[in-house]
């Protein structure tokens, strides 16, 4: 295994275990006497949103990491702190969403758990983008099939597609369930809008 590869499966490692305990936060309902479980199930409903929602940015931003480390084949020490940092964003998104779920329902706490939220996948958001300027930067570390000069020419489009996650921090505080479903969204938009890493074109297929 290459560097890169050492790097990568230690962070799948995180990705896994992060992803995994999201689902520990939903803890089964209690019953009263009446004995209404699907109505005691049903009052959990913010959990299983914040769950899906906090599942699909981790689930995502693991499927972009695997994409960019594809095309990388040196690591220095500048990108394993780079990527220890967004490391350790991504094993912090259990907590956000466990607060979060715990008072979307309630007034003012709900604006408090959600802009902390929102900080959190700012965080991220910022992490990855440092992660892809240090990558872009020179390009040592790339493979040759990138295209380094354009990989470094889609900084700008990188930097435009995070400041969606800021704009959540603000929503915040007008609405803790439309901030969360404004983070669905940007996970679905990431999704099926993914920056490619820019090739070069194979010489064998001219």
């Amino acid at each position: 295994m290459n560097e890169s590869g050492r790097v990568e499966a230690f962070s799948d490692g995180v990705f896994a275990i992060a992803i995994t305990l999201l689902i520990l936060e939903i803890k089964v309902p209690e019953v009263g006497e009446d004995g209404r479980l699907w109505h005691a199930l049903g009052a959990q409903w913010p959990s299983y949103a914040a769950y899906v929602v906090s599942f699909l940015v981790i689930g995502i931003m693991w499927i972009n990491h695997h994409q960019l480390f594809g095309y990388v084949t040196r690591v220095d020490r500048t990108l394993m702190f780079l990527n220890l940092l967004l490391l350790m964003v991504v094993a912090a998104v259990p907590w956000p969403t466990a607060m979060l779920a715990r008072y979307l329902r309630e007034d003012a706490p709900s604006h408090v758990a959600a802009a902390v939220y929102s900080l959190v996948m700012v965080a991220m958001a910022l992490t990855f983008q440092a992660l892809w300027w240090h990558l872009t930067r020179t390009g040592h570390l790339f493979d040759d099939r990138v295209d380094v000069a354009a990989a470094r020419a889609t900084r700008a489009r990188f930097a435009l597609g995070s400041l969606g996650y800021p704009i959540t921090v603000g929503l915040a505080f007008v609405s803790a369930p439309l901030t969360l479903a404004a983070h669905g969204l940007l996970a679905v938009y990431y999704a099926f809008n993914q920056l490619p890493v820019p090739t070069r074109p194979d010489p064998a297929r001219s």
